[in-house]
């Protein structure tokens, strides 16, 4: 089991500026759903080496106040808000916050920024208002904002199982990945919800998975793409045009669509012919949070 050192900071330190990962799916497999409406699945979560950026400002009052606009959702509803107010509950804080949020991450692409400012939002603000929760503890209360929410409390790559949030550590090799975007938003909420999706595979034994070939992409299977292809032709267009170049895979519910490459460079020459059109960028799979590996070095 990887375990978090005891994280602190100075008792007059008023202000954090947190990374917020993202996440690539090596592949994503929907056993069945359950009687809450929530899905039993098993997936392995491979963190980024990139992401967001938080800043969390202490505040004196209780206020929580986001800077960051997003004409699609409303302040209240966003995540790093839900995460500070619900600390703020569970904590019996009686101190504010001010949170920045500098967008890396495209929104709907299935590479979990959502989750993940929720993650650093609460690991943040649980060393700034000294709440002293441990790890378990707050990924306990991710739980309740997401699915996704615990892997990036916990802070390394993963196997997953139950609705995501069974996680057991994994030690993948170094892999490099290009990831392209086409410019879309995907609701997970409508692609889990849809009547054609994938519901009955069979259980994989994870504890027998021949790791080199999921990174390289020979495991590759995502319940969702076929859904996710019907709604959006854009996605299968990616997906058509990256099998030039490797094993293209579906992350989350997309939008997000990427290719494993060994060498950095080889995953750099294949970004410089992407379409226009499609965003895309090229990232490092790590074993470990680059969030933890920040707070570890200012201890």
């Amino acid at each position: 089991m990887v375990k978090n050192k005891n994280l602190s900071i100075p008792n007059s330190q008023r202000s954090l500026r947190l990374p917020a990962p993202a996440k690539l799916n090596l592949f994503l497999n929907i056993l069945n759903r359950r009687s809450d409406g929530f899905h039993n699945l098993q997936t392995i979560f491979h963190l980024l080496d990139t992401g967001d950026f938080i800043t969390l400002h202490f505040r004196e009052d209780k206020k929580v106040m986001l800077n960051f606009k997003n004409n699609e959702i409303k302040p209240s509803d966003n995540l790093v808000v839900r995460a500070a107010k619900m600390l703020q509950t569970i904590a019996g804080v009686s101190s504010g916050c001010e949170i920045s949020l500098q967008k890396n991450i495209p929104i709907g692409a299935g590479l979990g920024g959502g989750s993940s400012n929720a993650a650093t939002t609460l690991i943040g603000l649980n060393l700034l208002w000294n709440c002293k929760l441990d790890t378990n503890q707050l990924a306990k209360v991710g739980k309740t904002l997401g699915a996704d929410v615990p892997v990036f409390v916990r802070g390394y790559s993963a196997s997953a199982e139950g609705i995501g949030d069974m996680l057991n550590p994994i030690s993948l090799p170094d892999i490099w990945y290009l990831i392209i975007v086409p410019s879309l938003h995907i609701s997970t909420r409508r692609i889990f919800s849809h009547p054609e999706l994938t519901r009955n595979s069979p259980p994989i034994k994870m504890s027998a998975l021949n790791i080199s070939q999921v990174t390289a992409g020979v495991l590759c299977k995502n319940d969702c793409q076929g859904v996710v292809e019907t709604l959006h032709t854009e996605v299968k267009e990616v997906m058509e045009w990256l099998k030039t170049f490797g094993t293209p895979r579906l992350t989350g519910t997309g939008s997000g669509v990427f290719c494993s490459f060994q060498l950095r460079v080889s995953a750099e020459r294949v970004q410089q012919k992407v379409p226009s059109e499609w965003r895309s960028f090229v990232a490092k799979g790590v074993n470990r949070s680059i969030l933890y590996e920040q707070l570890e070095n200012m201890i």
